[in-house]
């Protein structure tokens, strides 16, 4: 099968959510190529603790590139202990300017807690404005449901597991088979 005619991969919406010093990172479990669903059950967000300091990533893209650029941050964070925009912002840097780097296919959400951040390839490292982010194919679902939820009296939990099961409603790429982690509060 050439390049050209290979389906690609698809699936993944990570949510981001911040609300009264809390922060939860949740991510669906499904892995698509073209029109299949090759698994239901992978776990895209992850807990990290380097240098004693943890911090929740969840990512879209790539597995393979996604865990190359959670190794790299982690390496950041060992060299720069609870200074997540610092190290964000090194990873971005890199993740730009570095040959190797610059083919991985992937985006991150990461939060130690206080702050809550979207790692891209094009050297971006973003702070929502609203307190939530999303990424991936149901992103932009996830992102709307989440963002009409915030005036609510849900926690972010609460708020985080409704987007995405609005996502993965709307989404063909995400299902309701969900890993959640939260940080701070």
């Amino acid at each position: 099968m050439s390049e050209k005619d290979f389906p690609g991969w698809h699936g993944t919406t990570i949510i981001g959510v911040r609300k009264s010093g809390r922060v939860v990172i949740a991510g669906d479990g499904q892995v698509s190529l073209g029109q299949t669903v090759i698994k239901g059950t992978a776990r895209k967000v992850r807990r990290i603790s380097p240098g004693g300091y943890d911090v929740v990533a969840g990512f879209a893209g790539s597995t393979a590139d996604a865990f190359t650029l959670l190794e790299r941050l982690e390496a950041k964070l060992e060299a720069t202990p609870g200074q997540l925009q610092r190290a964000s912002v090194e990873l971005a840097k890199d993740w730009r300017t570095d040959k190797y780097l610059q083919k991985l296919e992937a985006m991150l959400i990461v939060s130690d807690g206080a702050e809550l951040y979207v790692i891209t390839g094009a050297g971006d490292v973003l702070e929502p404005e609203h307190d939530v982010t999303a990424i991936g194919s149901g992103g932009n679902y996830a992102l709307a449901a989440g963002r009409a939820l915030m005036d609510s009296d849900l926690d972010a939990e609460t708020i985080a597991r409704r987007a995405m099961a609005i996502a993965a409603d709307i989404c063909v790429y995400t299902n309701g088979n969900l890993t959640v982690e939260s940080i701070g509060g």
